[in-house]
């Protein structure tokens, strides 16, 4: 019981993303995703740069070479 409202709710929800396109706030979601915001990105590229120096040392003393052995899987 109770699945009737559950599924019209589904489908009017369905159809509201269906039909209607618009309504997009672009720059709310620029905003949300951190776009277009250069400080932002500058500090996140700092520390993506940082990770990526420490996780490369590791990477280097632990290298088995098994990288470009290994079958793709494609023929």
């Amino acid at each position: 019981m109770g699945r009737g409202r559950a599924k019209a709710k589904q489908v009017k929800v369905a159809r509201q993303l269906k039909y209607n396109s618009g309504g997009t706030d672009l720059d709310r979601l620029r905003d949300e995703l951190g776009v277009g915001d250069s400080s932002r990105n500058d500090d996140a590229d700092d520390l993506n740069d940082e990770l990526a120096d420490r996780y490369a040392d590791y990477a280097d003393d632990y290298d088995t070479g098994d990288d470009d052995s290994r079958p793709s899987g494609r023929r």
